[in-house]
């Protein structure tokens, strides 16, 4: 189901309302993690805008 399809579905709409369009945000979301490899694996800087990620304390 694409993106027109779901245009057309009345509970598609009413929770977009209530939730925010979840599937666009995802998509944005993939688009900037593809761009922010792409630019790693060709050796460029990548810029974090949210902050670094924290993981595992160091052991």
């Amino acid at each position: 189901m694409n993106s027109s399809e779901y245009d057309r579905l009345p509970v598609y709409d009413s929770l977009v309302r209530e939730r925010g369009d979840v599937v666009t945000e995802t998509r944005v979301v993939a688009e900037q993690a593809q761009h922010q490899a792409r630019e790693a694996l060709n050796g460029n800087a990548v810029h974090h805008p949210a902050g670094p990620v924290e993981g595992p304390p160091p052991a």
